[in-house]
């Protein structure tokens, strides 16, 4: 392992920690925290996690496991979510999530070779009656189609 990517990473994570140790259910909310200030929760920091919350290392890899929005590696530079909800789904969502993984080239839950794109799904982003809906990074896209998928990733890319 590289210590010197590493250990900013984990004072990061130890820096939080005091915040929810002693806060009920605070698991959920440090992992939310930890995601926000790095982009994602290093392995490295399960056993920090664990200990700090007196939880053992499976039951903290568990929850980040469980749940989709966690990440375990760093995302690409733009992180593109695809709306798989029924609304989104029914009016073109898997078209558009095929076209999408063409695009960018990476499926769902991968970073592109280049580092620029990671793919992930989301379950509404609550555009239901402008289906199918693209959040990429903080800027939602309703009645995404092909032309406008194009553009979008070719405006992505002009900026990298």
């Amino acid at each position: 392992m590289n210590k010197s990517v590493e250990a900013p990473e984990l004072q990061t994570v130890s820096r939080l920690l005091p915040e929810f140790t002693e806060m009920p259910g605070g698991l959920l909310p440090l992992l939310h925290a930890v995601q926000d200030a790095l982009g994602f929760i290093p392995a490295s920091a399960v056993p920090l996690v664990a200990e700090a919350m007196n939880l053992s290392r499976a039951e903290v890899h568990g929850v980040i496991t469980y749940y989709h929005f966690f990440r375990s590696k760093a995302p690409g530079k733009h992180v593109v979510q695809v709306c798989r909800a029924e609304s989104c789904q029914a009016c073109g969502g898997e078209q558009l999530l095929s076209e999408m993984e063409q695009a960018l080239g990476c499926k769902l839950h991968e970073t592109s070779a280049d580092g620029l794109y990671s793919l992930e799904p989301v379950y509404c982003l609550g555009l239901c009656a402008s289906s199918p809906a693209v959040q990429i990074d903080d800027k939602l896209y309703a009645r995404m189609d092909s032309v406008q998928l194009k553009r979008v990733v070719a405006e992505l890319g002009s900026h990298a």
